[in-house]
């Protein structure tokens, strides 16, 4: 995963690197059924999997269930 200065900002974010970081704060279950069922406000009213299949990028997705989920800032 590339972070910038440890601060747990994301530069860039490959589709694995979503994924593991979606399993490592939610839980590989849990995790699962928000990328499917939770509808993401902040990418159009989409849940994550529709919007990373429309081409939104898995960054702004990931910034979106962070900010849906009171997520800390530093973990974004």
């Amino acid at each position: 995963m590339t972070r910038s200065c440890g601060l747990g900002k994301l530069v860039g974010v490959r589709l694995t690197e979503f994924h593991e970081l979606v399993d490592g704060q939610f839980g590989r279950v849990r995790g699962a059924s928000l990328l499917v069922d939770h509808v993401l406000s902040g990418v159009g009213g989409q849940t994550a999997l529709q919007a990373i299949e429309a081409g939104v990028d898995p960054r702004e997705v990931w910034r979106a269930l962070c900010a849906d989920f009171d997520v800390p800032r530093d973990q974004w």
